[in-house]
Order: structure tokens, then sequence, then C-alpha cells
């Protein structure tokens, strides 16, 4: 019977091999062939008689084009098993060639470039490349998209009609080989619209061709440039081919106070870029960098900002709201006008400067801090989640216990403060967290949030999270909790995730006015 994490992972990471075998119509024994392996090695690893090895786990994803579901099993189950102990070792390096024959095109390192100067975003792009397959190369196709109102995508639309990108601005460059080997591209469209284009880079120009031939490496390079008013505050690379290394860099004036923070989307989920953002400035310059190893096919590597140091963008901007938010599961204490009529629930959390639901910072994810380097940030954050949580108290009784997430007084930052539903308990402070494991076993229990205060709605729960997350000297450790706790600390998250308790109720639930809500002052039952 399997019963601890790391069975599990091996677990899904087999099952999820079997089914994508099954998929493409493929035996055991094709399988094994196309990836290089003896016939019976597919099936010693599908029977759990072999560990899977990373060199494994890469051929099988590029065979069977899982679109990175069997390697995100796999580094599952690798980290899992690897953390039980100091004297395990990872297996040895992947050798160069670890693609199977035929897989066609490596990236092997891409470096994309955004900087800011005098009004236009100059994109550049540097891509090393390998051909691990059969046929030479001939062309390249590159994806250049904006969108200048990332959260309004009807404005966005309309924006572009009347602002459609160009060509004449883009000033469209690209280069193959690097020094004095370096040779222009042409380039032919393939796609025009108002903001998108596609082109096919060509290994050809004026003086011939200079195919890329199978096992030969070259490195491209190719420049754009874009207004800002057709440029919203974003940054996305999308993982095409399989590639070794992503390193993305932002260049921004210091004078513009930038703010920087990540967001990894891929077929399985959406969640903060795993690896801090590097930030050093150059004389006048702030230059942020972000870097992973092995990406996942299919996956989206976003990085949105913002400028504390301008002007407030104009309506329309996808500018970051003003301070307004916050949410938690609780009952509710009628309160009173100076006038004498009763005060709606979401009157009184409005006016205590908490944003009701509709607010475009209620929908984003927050920022992860950068620790220790950020520790004051921090706690500046998590004192001004504990002081209103103090406001709150004041106008409020939460049997149930109460937290607040920092996007919920307007701060875009993964911090959040729990209470739980004992009186005199320490709050519990989360910096960056994450749900790293949770329980079988769920409920069904009554939430409210502060920005949603009118109404209670039935949501069903683990009875226990495991959560991953961060002290303010830059340490991470793991805590359990479990029932009243669980369900706080799993509501906050959601949260810091951009997500609301609405997102989690039944199809078929209905929500229910807290003057119909029958549980006030009580708190949950177990």
């Amino acid at each position: 019977m399997t019963t601890s994490p790391v069975e599990r992972a091996a677990d899904q990471f087999v099952t999820a091999l079997a089914q994508w075998r099954v998929e493409r119509g493929m035996t055991k024994k094709q399988l094994a062939a196309r990836m290089g392996f003896d016939p019976s090695y597919v099936s010693h690893v599908e029977g759990r008689r072999h560990k899977p090895t990373e060199d494994f786990a890469r051929r099988a994803e590029a065979v069977l084009a899982a679109g990175g579901a069997i390697w995100q099993r796999f580094q599952e189950y690798d980290e899992l098993r690897h953390a039980r102990g100091a004297t395990l070792h990872r297996d040895p390096p992947v050798p160069v060639q670890w693609m199977p024959p035929g897989t066609g095109l490596i990236v092997e390192r891409e470096v994309a470039e955004l900087t800011y100067t005098q009004g236009a975003y100059r994109c550049r792009i540097r891509r090393a490349l390998y051909n691990a397959g059969v046929e030479p190369v001939t062309r390249y196709l590159v994806k250049i998209a904006v969108d200048r109102y990332p959260h309004d995508p009807a404005g966005s639309n309309r924006h572009h009609r009347t602002h459609p990108l160009s060509f004449d601005e883009m000033d469209l460059h690209a280069v193959a080989g690097e020094g004095d080997a370096a040779e222009p591209m042409h380039w032919r469209l393939k796609l025009d619209r108002d903001a998108a284009k596609e082109v096919w880079l060509l290994f050809a120009n004026d003086h011939g061709q200079f195919p890329l031939y199978p096992g030969e490496r070259t490195t491209i390079d190719y420049a754009y440039t874009v207004g800002e008013e057709k440029w919203g505050q974003w940054f996305q690379r999308a993982v095409r081919l399989p590639t070794r290394n992503l390193t993305v860099r932002l260049d921004f004036p210091v004078e513009f106070e930038p703010q920087v923070w990540g967001v990894e989307t891929s077929l399985a989920a959406e969640v903060p870029v795993r690896t801090p953002l590097e930030r050093h400035n150059d004389d006048k310059r702030a230059v942020f960098e972000w870097s992973t190893d092995a990406p996942l096919l299919n996956a989206r590597y976003r990085l949105e900002w913002r400028f504390r140091g301008q002007a407030a963008p104009t309506v329309g901007d996808d500018a970051v709201p003003r301070p307004e938010a916050a949410a938690a599961p609780h009952g509710d204490t009628p309160q009173r006008a100076t006038n004498g009529h009763e005060l709606r629930a979401s009157q009184r959390m409005r006016g205590i400067g908490i944003v009701q639901r509709g607010a475009d910072l209620l929908r984003q994810r927050a920022r992860h801090f950068q620790l220790p380097r950020e520790e004051v940030v921090a706690r500046e954050a998590v004192d001004a989640l504990r002081t209103t949580l103090d406001r709150l108290e004041g106008v409020h009784d939460f049997s149930k216990g109460v937290g607040l997430a920092a996007p919920q007084i307007g701060l875009a930052a993964a911090a959040a403060v729990v209470r739980p539903p004992e009186r005199g308990a320490e709050p519990v402070v989360l910096l960056n967290p994450r749900v790293v494991d949770e329980s079988g076993e769920t409920d069904e229990q009554y939430e409210g949030c502060l920005s949603f205060f009118d109404y209670r709605g039935l949501v069903r729960r683990p009875l226990r999270v495991d959560v991953e997350h961060a002290r303010f000297d830059g340490t991470r450790v793991i805590t359990s909790f479990e029932r009243a706790m669980a369900r706080l600390v799993s509501h906050e998250i959601d949260h810091l995730e951009g997500r609301l308790y609405v997102d989690r109720m039944a199809a078929d639930a209905t929500l229910v006015p807290v003057e119909e809500y029958g549980q006030t002052g009580r708190p949950w039952t177990y």
C-alpha cells in the first residue's frame, strides 16, 4: 500500500507515462526504441521495478510530446526523493545530447532582454540553438505580441485597432552566428495583425544560404522596438521548444522606482516563479534578472512591473488599485451608522479601507518577497496587516478566526497574517506561502469574505494543509495546519494567488445573504 509522499509521486509519474504512451498509440517496446533504451526498460519503470532517472524522464517527455506533464511529475518525484535525507545523491548530470534522435531543434540557452528608454521598449532575444534532428533547419519562427491593457482584453483590442503595431516602428533586425562570423538574416512575414506579428527568420541573406545542419550549433540574435503606448507593463516568454536554460532581464530607469514580480503558467497551474528575481543598480539603471533551468515545454513565464516613481497612469492603464482589499472566513455582528440606520456588512468593511469584490488587485497574483534582502519591506507589510486586523476586531467579533493578506490592503506582496479562533493565540505570519501537501479528507463549511461581506458561501476544503513559507531571514519552513486553521490559511493563500472563495464553491451552490445566515458568532464544528 502506497503511504509516503515519495511513493505517491512515483505512482503519479508512472501513471502519466502510461497514459501518454497509450494516448500516442505506442507499445512499451515501441516507446523504448524511440527513446533509445532496451525494450524491457519501459516495462520495468511502469512496473515500478526501476526508478525513473532524469535522462529517462526527459526522453519520454520529448518522444511523447506530453506538454510538460511527464517532466513535471518527475520533478515532483525527484524533489521528494532527495528531500528524505542528506545521504542521498542526485543522478549524475545528463549527457549533452540528452534528447533522442529526431527531436529537432533545441534551445540550449535563451537570454531575453527588455530595456525601457525614452518612452519605448527595446526587446532583444539571443538563442543558442542545437539541431538534434535529422534535417537541416532553414528558418526559425518568431512570434511578437503586445497587450496594452493585459487585465482588460476588450480595452486592449480597441486600443490596438486604433494604434496597430507596425513593422516600420519595430525596426526588426536579426543575425545568426557571433562576432565576425555573424550573418544578417532575412525575414519573411507569416502573420500581420494589429497586436501580433509572426515572421520567419531565414538562414539566408543576399550573399546566400547558411542552413543549420544536424549536429551543428549557432546563435540567433534579433531585436525590435515598441512604444510604451502599445506595450503593457508585462513581458512574457513562452517555451515552444525544448530549452536548457532561460534568462530574462528587465532594464529600467532607477528614478521610476520599478517593482517587479513573476508568474509561471503551465498546463497544470499558475504559480509565482519558483526562484527569486535578482536586482542590481548600474549607474542610473535598475536591472532585474531571473533564470530557470529546464523550463517545461509550453510553459509561460511572465514578468510584470509597476513604476512607483511615476505619476499615476491614466484611466484604462493596468494600474495597481489603491489600498482597499481584504478577506477571511468569519461570522457577523451588525453595526449602525450615526444616523441610526444599520450599515450593510460590506459598507462597514469599506469604511475601514477594505476593497470590495471587483477590484483588480483581488484577481492578481501577489509578488514574492526577495528575502532577506527585502526584510524591512516584509516587516512593514506585516505591521500594516496587524494594524488593520486590530481595527477589524473593533467592529466585529470573529469567533471563527480571521485572516488578512497584503493584496487585501492594497499591497501587491505575498504576506498574510492569520489569527486563530482561540482567544489570545499568537497570530501566524505567512511570507511567500505555498501549499505543498494536503489531506484527502475534506469538509464543507460556510465562509465569508471581508471584500464580499454581505454573503456567505459553502466551500469544501482539506482538513489538513502543509504550507511552505519563509521567515524574515529568508529561511523556509513547512508548517502543518488542521481544521479551522487549515481553512483560514487556505483562504488567505487563495487571496495571494488571486482567488476568492466563490471560485471554490460547487457549480450548483448558492450564496446565502448574511441576514439569512444562521451561524453568526459560532465556531465551525468538526
